[in-house]
């Protein structure tokens, strides 16, 4: 079993290799072994896992996820902390290290379109631009990832919570959501000024694809666009009254009710029934010959 690291050992790393961490980048080390430990038997890892982690850093918690799966790909956007990953992780077998911004390339290839796991520290300024992306395309089964507290809670929320968002239902769309490990601030380098938590993510069976979630997306932000008016107000940009009463009509949704009050399935079924249909081919076309 690998040697996790801690905050000495974490500090001597990154003098050796002269790095100074950027807290506006969202640079917090994890450099407990016990909460790394808990992480990785929390997210219920096995040896036949692929797993894709996000924002490794120097390794913290790559260690950890290289000792209980098959193969681990740390995507890592900061040049120093690769030069210093590889380092950590030399007499390592299983570590793919992958120098890119995580927002910038295709997930899915990096783990052949899967199925994988995705466990991670996120970057506080993208986690939920990451997470997003990851569960939309599909070949993630769950992500179990730390986000500031409030992010978390944010994400969890239900209908009729008063921190329920267009975000909640944008992830409630995707996936399962729950909050299932407090991370106190004191574990990581240097200490931020919010507390954490782990959020797992199951994705949803029926979760749509990335094509149907930008659909939805549209449909999520627009009802969450003047949080105050109903969504009889609200949804004026997606259609004419007609057409926006007859989708409400369809999809068993009150236009008089506020987007806090529906669920991520009545947003499934809204932003299907605004969909227009398909054009079906003209007669002779070559699609129609297809």
């Amino acid at each position: 079993m690998s040697a996790l690291l801690t905050p000495s050992s974490a500090r001597a790393l990154l003098d050796r290799h002269g790095l100074a961490m950027r807290k506006r980048d969202g640079q917090h080390l994890l450099v407990d072994p016990n909460t790394v430990r808990r992480i990785v038997t929390t997210a219920g890892l096995g040896p036949d896992d692929v797993v894709l982690e996000v924002g490794p850093g120097i390794g913290s918690l790559t260690l950890a996820l290289a000792d209980a799966v098959r193969r681990v790909v740390a995507v890592e956007i900061d040049a120093g902390f690769v030069t210093a990953l590889a380092d950590v992780l030399a007499d390592v077998d299983g570590v793919e290290i992958v120098h890119a911004d995580a927002l910038a390339i295709d997930l899915a290839a990096l783990v052949d379109g899967g199925p994988a796991r995705l466990v991670a520290n996120l970057p506080y300024n993208v986690a939920t631009a990451i997470t997003i992306e990851a569960l939309a395309t599909g070949a993630f089964s769950d992500l179990f990832v730390m986000v500031q507290r409030e992010v978390g809670e944010r994400w969890a929320a239900r209908p009729g919570d008063a921190t329920y968002s267009g975000v909640s239902a944008k992830l409630g769309v995707l996936a399962d959501v729950t909050v299932e490990l407090a991370i106190p601030r004191t574990v990581f380098l240097p200490v931020p000024n919010v507390d954490s938590v782990m959020v797992r993510l199951v994705r949803r069976p029926d979760a749509p694809d990335a094509t149907g979630f930008a659909r939805l997306a549209t449909v999520i932000e627009a009802a969450f666009s003047q949080r105050r008016k109903t969504l009889r107000n609200t949804l004026r940009a997606l259609g004419t009254p007609e057409v926006v009463t007859a989708a409400a009509a369809a999809a068993g949704v009150d236009l008089s009710d506020r987007a806090e009050e529906l669920g991520p399935l009545q947003f499934i079924r809204l932003a299907d029934a605004l969909s227009p249909p398909p054009v079906p081919p003209t007669p002779g076309s070559s699609t129609a010959q297809r």
